[in-house]
């Protein structure tokens, strides 16, 4: 939903945009291919965080403006961007909660 252009979208599918990246829609598999995996976050520290990937998308490219945070298979798997936070993973399904306080914490830094 975040990012500039979107690959291979569905018919009608407008993106909000906000991150300089292109991504390409359930690039990981359909829901019966879901998966989880350690993804190492930059800026996260303990180790990697679970990745919950269902339908995920992968970053196939980043403009100028954001920044990679993780990759996974060799795929960009998180990026930010000022104080937006966009991942491939669903990290609302764990109980790890350090992805959720990255990015409280990149809100407050912008203000």
């Amino acid at each position: 939903m975040l990012a500039d252009k979107i690959l291979d979208p569905r018919s009608g599918q407008e993106t909000l945009g906000g991150i300089d990246m292109i991504v390409r829609r359930n690039a990981f598999g359909r829901q019966n291919e879901s998966f989880e995996a350690g993804v190492e976050v930059q800026g996260i520290e303990g180790g990697p965080v679970e990745g919950v990937f269902i339908r995920a998308p992968w970053v196939e490219s980043v403009g100028a403006r954001a920044e990679v945070l993780a990759e996974h298979d060799g795929h960009i798997v998180a990026v930010r961007q000022g104080n937006a936070l966009a991942t491939s993973f669903h990290p609302e399904l764990t109980g790890d909660h350090r992805v959720h306080q990255l990015f409280t914490e990149m809100v407050r830094a912008v203000r």
